[in-house]
């Protein structure tokens, strides 16, 4: 497995509780995303957004199911 894929998965894995859980809690208490939303964003080099780059591209990739639960 290359690291960049290591990396990706302990978004998921590893740190689910501390990050990941927090990202779909806030999605869903704020609303952030609704219905036919397009989702930009900017990646400055720092750490910060890479992180949200990355939630994001996960979420679309591992939750289409789920995103409609969100937006209900």
């Amino acid at each position: 497995m290359e690291k960049y894929q290591e990396i990706e998965r302990s978004i998921i894995k590893k740190y689910r509780k501390q990050i990941w859980s927090k990202f779909i809690k806030a999605i869903k208490e704020y609303q952030l995303i609704k219905e036919n939303d397009k989702i930009a964003v900017c990646i400055s080099g720092g750490k910060d957004s890479m992180l949200m780059a990355k939630l994001f591209q996960e979420l679309k990739r591992h939750n289409k199911m789920e995103l409609k639960t969100f937006i209900e």
